[in-house]
């Protein structure tokens, strides 16, 4: 065989050059192959299996190998904009009559780890979009349900009906196979207007746009605490299960054609006080949407319900200061409650936040509390206070005083792990210091009407909880309607004052804080800023 056939061979089929061995491979070449081409190899070792003493299985790995060859060579480019979801087209699907051969060409694999079995098995070949690279691995019933409904088009819905599963494990096959590149989908339909957000090198371009949508929802106004700084006492109709269940149908439906994650922040009052929470979280994960809590101190036991449904993102509580000052604010034996909760979440593995509203009175407890709960959170960081409803009769910490805490609470985040970075304005900070920004409030900046919306008991959709800022009622229309209106336009592209803002995309500053100081947020930025 000419030297250059030989390397294409060895080239093509590592796998069993490696399985017949260095001898046996150079006279399985040069005398059953001669000048046949790469292409008829798994047919020729499949004709001379038996006469040499072959393994069985090594005519159909052969055969993996060519495709993979194939797939590698093939010049199909892949789309650079997708319009709807599609089937990859490097895509394919082969059946073989032995099991477990795409394991053995896994290089990580351990000599006798994989052993091949007779037995049909579809194996899926498929060229990453993201890398190029080539895949192989044997196509689960996942893998198969997803390209099925892309194919033939059919409704997940219908698909869930039909397999008598929930919703979001048909969503999820979907998504995993988007994940691993067998299916192509759109981008996030979540993504800033260009025209109100300056592009250039002082932020990267995937602050723009989001692959996540979280909902604030607000299920009940019943809580077990009456903090000094509470937003909202107003009495307000309360949240049907019917009309609860509708919504998440819409928020999937929403998220879905936006081609984005979504996420439920169950909260209140305190969303565990809901007759009906259980109900609703549990429709909630059918549904597969991701779900977090923000909430009260509970018992052990509830806790355990809700992982029993499905596992909470995290569950946030609140801590207003050192244990005097919290209680001051949040009610006698509050700060001990916390404390012992959060020992039961690290218990049960529940990713837990502490949450801390900043007003002049505790700006200086937030890192003696930091170091107090240094062993006993994930992450604890502040937001500062919005002087509306209860909070109206406390006040914010002056704006140099404000600077100047910024600058040591960015210091002590580099020694305290849990100190979280929140607060738009610590990126005015780090792009001073020349170091590399965060995402801010919400992961983009201010979240408001863009990734994140707050949704009352009542249906009203806030563009921020912090403060009144109504675009809609998800019980008069759909999500996507209040979303795409122009009451929602406006607070996403937030003040016209920030926006030739170089930190424009991850800053924003805080319309609650604008907002409750008595300034348009429309015309008027943020005035602690100081950049």
């Amino acid at each position: 065989m000419h030297p250059e056939s030989k390397k294409n061979f060895e080239k093509i089929y590592r796998a069993c050059r490696s399985i017949l061995g260095l001898d046996t491979w150079d006279r399985f070449l040069g005398v059953c192959v001669a000048e046949a081409g790469p292409e008829t190899f798994p047919d020729t070792l499949a004709l001379y299996m038996n006469s040499l003493g072959l393994p069985q299985f090594l005519p159909e790995l052969a055969r993996l190998e060519w495709h993979l060859h194939q797939t590698n060579s093939n010049k199909i480019e892949l789309p650079l904009e997708i319009g709807r979801l599609c089937v990859n087209p490097t895509v394919r699907l082969l059946q073989l009559s032995w099991k477990n051969l795409p394991s053995i060409l896994n290089p990580q694999r351990e000599a006798s780890s994989v052993t091949p079995e007779r037995g049909e098995e579809l194996v899926l070949v498929w060229k990453e979009p993201q890398t190029g690279e080539v895949r192989t691995q044997a196509a689960s019933d996942e893998d198969l349900l997803a390209l099925k409904i892309v194919m033939e088009e059919i409704k997940a819905e219908e698909a869930a009906l039909a397999g008598k599963v929930p919703v979001g494990a048909v969503d999820a096959a979907v998504d995993h196979a988007v994940e691993k590149g067998i299916l192509l989908a759109p981008p996030s339909g979540i993504r800033r207007d260009p025209s109100t957000f300056p592009i250039g090198q002082d932020t990267r371009d995937d602050f723009l746009s989001s692959p996540l949508f979280t909902l604030q929802w607000h299920i009940t106004q019943a809580c077990d605490l009456h903090c000094k700084h509470c937003y909202d006492r107003s009495e307000r109709n309360p949240l049907k299960l019917e009309q609860g269940v509708a919504f998440l149908d819409d928020l999937r439906a929403f998220c879905r054609s936006r081609h984005v994650k979504g996420q439920v922040s169950f909260t209140g009052g305190n969303p565990l006080l809901y007759p009906h929470f259980g109900e609703l979280y549990r429709a909630a994960a059918e549904r597969g949407l991701a779900t977090a809590i923000l909430g009260n101190p509970a018992p052990r036991e509830r806790i355990e319900e809700l992982l029993s449904l499905q596992r909470p993102v995290f569950f946030q509580v609140s801590l207003e200061g050192l244990p005097d000052y919290n209680d001051a604010v949040r009610g006698p034996g509050h700060f001990e409650r916390v404390i012992g909760f959060l020992e039961v979440l690290h218990d049960l593995q529940v990713y837990s936040m502490v949450m801390l509203t900043l007003t002049q009175d505790n700006i200086a407890q937030v890192l003696p509390l930091a170091e107090i709960l240094r062993e006993r959170t994930d992450s604890f960081t502040f937001n500062r206070l919005s002087q509306v409803g209860e909070g109206a009769r406390l006040r914010l910490p002056p704006p140099d005083a404000y600077a100047a805490f910024l600058e040591t609470y960015l210091k002590a985040v580099e020694d305290n792990p849990i100190l979280a970075l929140k607060d738009n304005l610590i990126n005015v900070l780090k792009y001073q210091k020349g170091e590399e920004l965060f995402g801010g409030c919400t992961g983009y900046g201010c979240g408001a009407a863009f990734n994140f919306l707050a949704v009352l008991s009542d249906g009203e959709a806030h563009a921020c909880r912090k403060f009144p800022s109504l675009i809609g009622n998800i019980f008069e229309k759909s999500l996507a309607e209040i979303y795409d209106s122009d009451e929602a336009h406006r607070y996403r592209a937030g003040s016209p004052a920030c926006r030739s803002c170089k930190i424009r995309p991850v800053c924003g500053g805080c319309l609650a804080v604008a907002h409750s100081l008595s300034l348009d947020i429309f015309e008027q930025r943020d005035p602690y800023c100081f950049f």
